[in-house]
């Protein structure tokens, strides 16, 4: 008489559980076999099983690892989110590339802290010719010009707005080009204008050179003259390209001078006064 086994005793568990007390498991495998009288049930394949348990869990740990790899090296485990590339990258590549290729925005805390804790720059980190040594900068011209140097800088800072694209080298680059033309201008007597190689340099020296206009307007509707010299000028904007080489971070991209200056300023339409102007050194129209 051949017996009717239960469908799921051909399942190894069964005969544990059986063996255990517990026969009221259920399972749902294929239909079996029927088997004489005296044998027994076919022998389970572990091996198998555990064979095929242990591909899919190799599998799933490979697709884990690739989805919290670093979206820069694909090597690296994520760490942090980068908006500047929309994704999360690993500490290093954040460290590395940060206003190198990244476009880094202001309000990264990543940026941030990294400011916060960056050393200043060396003196050997920077090229003497770049910093106009040879203008004698007293204490006395920035007191005494202070107007001048907070005109200019509210150029600077106009020139920010019009251009969300602008760095740091963009604003020393059209500030040094304007160093050297005045330079010359005071020497000479020349007037030659120093080639920028973009349209971003040439808006922002615009910007500077229509705040000295302005200026010296101010003057002359206030003193009926203007006591402003080329000079003056040259002195403010060497001041201004020494303020920038000091703040930057001499990253390409670096915006950390471009920040500085915005942090100075309110965001509203001003004019510079003349410097007889009791009260503020700039007024709201």
């Amino acid at each position: 008489m051949i017996p009717k086994w239960p469908k799921h005793a051909y399942h190894s568990s069964y005969w544990r559980n059986k063996k255990a007390g517990n026969s009221k498991l259920q399972y749902s495998l294929r239909t079996p076999r029927p088997q004489l009288a005296g044998s027994s049930p076919p022998p389970a394949r572990p091996i198998a099983i555990a064979n095929d348990a242990a591909h899919i869990q190799c599998h799933n740990a490979e697709e884990e690892n690739r989805d919290l790899s670093c979206a820069i090296c694909e090597t690296r485990k994520e760490k942090r989110f980068c908006p500047a590339v929309h994704g999360r990258i690993c500490p290093q590549c954040c460290g590395e590339q940060r206003e190198v290729t990244f476009d880094c925005p202001s309000d990264c805390p990543h940026l941030q802290q990294a400011r916060e804790h960056e050393k200043p720059r060396s003196a050997d980190q920077f090229d003497r010719a770049s910093l106009f040594l040879q203008v004698e900068i007293s204490d006395q011209f920035t007191y005494e010009r202070e107007h001048l140097l907070m005109g200019l800088s509210y150029a600077l800072f106009k020139a920010i707005h019009a251009d969300r694209s602008l760095n740091d080298r963009d604003l020393i680059a059209a500030l040094s080009a304007m160093c050297t033309s005045y330079e010359r201008l005071v020497n000479s007597g020349l007037h030659y204008e120093q080639p920028l190689t973009s349209a971003a340099q040439h808006a922002a020296a615009a910007q500077v050179e229509e705040m000295v206009k302005q200026y010296r307007e101010a003057e002359q509707k206030q003193l009926g003259y203007s006591n402003l010299r080329d000079s003056d000028v040259l002195k403010a904007l060497v001041f201004l390209v020494r303020l920038g080489h000091g703040r930057t971070s001499g990253r390409p991209k670096s915006r950390a001078f471009i920040d500085f200056l915005l942090a100075q300023f309110p965001e509203k339409e001003s004019a510079v006064v003349a410097p007889q102007e009791a009260g503020s050194r700039i007024i709201v129209p």
